[in-house]
């Protein structure tokens, strides 16, 4: 399928392999220059300190983003146990320090246990849930004492490898543990961390974060910044909505409705949004159900 460009440059979704040291926004900057334009933006955030799966809409797949940024999600992460931080993760100062040497295996792995399926989780105080309008980091950065609601999300995998003993900077005697996270859109991997080091006793925070999956996009298919700036490929916007919601073909009379956003009998769709192509394999729209009728929630002819 021959790849779309606007007149206001490339037309697709990018797949961005997001190095340390870069905020997403950093990322979208980089991304902006490579394609010239303006027209971009990201799904879900990832701290500076993560790498990995990072989605970037250009032009009309921006209307994807909002979307795909609530699929489920996947990482590898490194626990450490024994110290807790500021930030829940290595880039904040350290606040408790009891170390945790000597611990159970069978004591950690109840913990996450409990850590696993449908949970309420407190964010991270530096994250960007919003507290009347304003950026929790940005409360905790003028100085407040931050406390954020807890609120629902599903660990659905939750696997730690053998603990390893090592000696932090400071001098404090840490456990560290390897960990592959399956999440639902909204949970924080560091408050895994920190409630896992919590309920140990002995505290916890991340050392490292690596976002393998977003949806069905994962690392097979990211490219780093270097490569898109040796050839910047996005999928098309067809490409992307079949590899990410179910899929409804129509007609070319029922397609010409649907693209002037008009509501239509369907058939029994799944829950959630679908992505509507005509028989020219082009992508229309993405809908759901709305009783018998379509609701569309993005048209893009």
């Amino acid at each position: 399928m021959a790849r779309r460009r606007t007149a206001d440059g490339p037309d697709g979704l990018l797949v961005v392999d997001k190095p340390a040291g870069h905020t997403s926004h950093d990322v979208v900057a980089v991304v902006r220059g490579i394609a010239r334009t303006r027209r971009v933006g990201h799904a879900g955030t990832l701290d500076p300190m993560a790498t990995g799966v990072l989605l970037l809409g250009l032009g009309r797949a921006t209307r994807l983003l909002g979307h795909l940024a609530l699929t489920e999600k996947e990482y590898l992460a490194t626990v450490r146990l024994g110290q807790s931080t500021v930030t829940d993760d290595a880039e904040g100062d350290v606040t408790e320090a009891p170390g945790a040497g000597g611990l159970a295996p069978e004591s950690v792995a109840a913990e996450v246990d409990r850590l696993t399926g449908a949970l309420m989780q407190v964010p991270s105080k530096v994250s960007a849930v919003k507290i009347d309008g304003k950026r929790s980091y940005q409360r905790m950065r003028e100085g407040e004492d931050v406390t954020l609601p807890p609120r629902p999300v599903t660990v659905h995998t939750f696997e730690v490898g053998a603990p390893t003993e090592t000696t932090a900077p400071d001098g404090t005697r840490v456990t560290d543990l390897t960990a592959r996270v399956v999440c639902s859109s909204g949970t924080y991997v560091r408050a895994l961390a920190r409630d896992l080091g919590a309920a140990l006793g002995v505290g916890g925070h991340l050392t490292a974060l690596r976002r393998t999956r977003v949806g069905p996009h994962d690392l097979t298919a990211a490219r780093t910044l270097d490569q898109l700036r040796a050839e910047l490929t996005p999928l098309t916007l067809a490409e992307a909505a079949a590899a990410a919601f179910p899929r409804w073909d129509v007609d070319a009379r029922q397609a010409t409705l649907l693209g002037n956003g008009a509501r239509i009998t369907t058939p029994e769709l799944p829950k959630g949004p679908v992505a509507v192509f005509d028989p020219d394999e082009r992508l229309i729209a993405l809908v759901e159900a709305d009783g018998e009728r379509s609701r569309s929630l993005a048209v893009f002819v």
